[in-house]
C-alpha cells in the first residue's frame, strides 16, 4: 500500500470513462416501489451485477491496465482477490494480451475460481495471508501489482458508476454502497459529492468484516485477523490508505449489517426485482431496511447492487 494517500478528482473519473468507452456496459437504474415503501422512500437499484464479468470491478481494472507502461504490461500482472476483482483482471488482461496471476483465499467460491481461470488468469490458492502471498509472488516473478481497491486508477474507474447515477437521477438524495476495501464507495462518493454536496453517501459493511469502520475509528488503515461473513465480496482483510482518505473526505455514514439481514435482502431482491444479487451487493438494501438510516419520507435513494457472482450451490445454502 502507498504510504501517502491521494484523493482523485472529478476529471480523473471523466478521463476513466473515456478509457472504458465501448468496453463496459452502462448498467440500468431501476425502481422498486414495493421495496421502497418498506422504508418510506423512492427506491432505485443501480444494477452493476449486469456489468462485464458480473460486477463493477471491470471498470477500475480497464482504467488501471490502460495506464500501465509497456514494460509493466510485458512483465504480467498480479493481484489478490476473493473473486470479483480476480475475474475482472483476468478478463481485461487477457483482452490486452497480458499474463495475469491472481492470489485467492483457499475458501474462495469455486465458481469464482473457475470463472477467473476461464477468463485466462492463473489462480494461486492460499490459506495464508493474501497480501503477503501476493507480494511474494510479485517479487519472485517480477510482476506488476494491480491492487484490488487501493489505487487511484481503480478508484477513478469505479467512480464512473457515480457519474451514471447522477445522469439518470440528478436529484438523488442518498446513495447506499457496499464496502469491502472501499474502491467503489471512494469513486462513487467523489463523483457525486464533488457535484451534489447535499446527496448523502452511505457505506455498509458486514458485522464480521468491518475493516473500513474500524479504520475510521482509529484514523488509520486497520487489518483484520479474522473475518466471518456470507458476503465474501466484502471480506477485504484491510482498508487502504487511498480508500480511507476518500471515505474520510466524502462519506457521510458507515453502517454495519448482519449476515441474516444480508440474506433476507437477497431474497427480497430476487422475489421483487427478479435479479440475483450476491450477498455483497444485497448489503446495500439490507442497510436501508435495517432502520438504521434516517431519511426523509419520499427521499430518492439508490442502492448499488455491486455484483451477482454467486453459484447455484451457494445460493441453495443461503436461501
Amino acid at each position: 500500500m502507498s504510504a501517502t494517500a491521494q484523493l482523485i478528482e472529478l476529471d480523473d473519473i471523466y478521463a476513466a470513462r473515456e478509457v472504458m468507452a465501448g468496453r463496459v456496459h452502462r448498467t440500468p437504474l431501476i425502481s422498486s416501489a414495493y421495496l421502497g415503501q418498506q422504508s418510506g422512500v423512492r427506491l432505485y437499484f443501480k444494477l452493476e451485477l449486469f456489468q462485464k464479468t458480473g460486477s463493477f470491478k471491470a471498470r477500475g481494472v480497464l482504467n488501471k491496465l490502460y495506464h500501465l507502461s509497456s514494460a509493466e504490461k510485458q512483465k504480467g500482472v498480479v493481484t489478490l482477490s476473493a473473486g470479483n476483482h480476480a475475474q475482472a483482471l483476468a478478463w481485461a488482461a487477457t483482452q490486452a494480451h497480458i499474463r495475469s496471476t491472481v492470489v485467492m483465499p483457499a475458501t474462495a467460491v469455486r465458481s469464482k475460481v473457475a470463472a477467473t481461470e476461464g477468463y485466462g488468469g492463473e489462480v494461486v490458492l492460499t490459506a495464508g495471508d493474501l497480501l503477503q502471498t501476493c507480494l511474494q509472488i510479485q517479487q519472485e516473478r517480477d510482476l506488476t501489482l494491480v491492487h484490488p481497491f487501493d489505487d487511484p486508477m481503480i478508484i477513478a474507474g469505479a467512480g464512473t458508476v457515480g457519474l451514471e447515477i447522477l445522469e439518470n437521477l440528478p436529484d438523488v438524495d442518498a446513495v447506499i454502497t457496499p464496502v469491502g476495501g472501499g474502491g467503489l464507495i471512494s469513486g462513487v462518493a467523489t463523483a457525486i459529492k464533488t457535484q451534489k454536496t447535499h446527496t448523502r453517501i452511505i457505506g455498509v459493511e458486514p458485522e464480521g468484516a468491518a475493516a473500513m469502520s474500524r479504520s475510521l475509528q482509529k484514523g488509520q488503515p486497520v487489518s483484520l485477523e479474522q473475518m466471518h461473513t456470507v458476503a465474501d465480496g466484502l471480506a477485504a482483510p484491510f482498508a487502504g490508505q487511498h480508500t480511507l482518505a476518500h471515505v474520510q473526505a466524502y462519506v457521510d455514514d458507515m453502517l454495519l449489517v448482519s449476515d441474516r439481514e444480508i440474506i433476507d435482502a437477497m431474497v427480497l431482491i430476487l422475489e421483487r426485482c427478479k435479479v440475483v444479487a450476491e450477498p455483497a451487493a444485497a448489503a446495500s438494501l439490507a442497510a436501508l431496511l435495517s432502520g438504521k438510516i434516517d431519511l426523509p419520507r419520499g427521499a430518492k435513494v439508490v442502492c448499488i447492487l455491486s455484483g451477482g457472482n454467486i453459484d447455484r450451490q451457494r445460493l441453495k445454502e443461503l436461501l
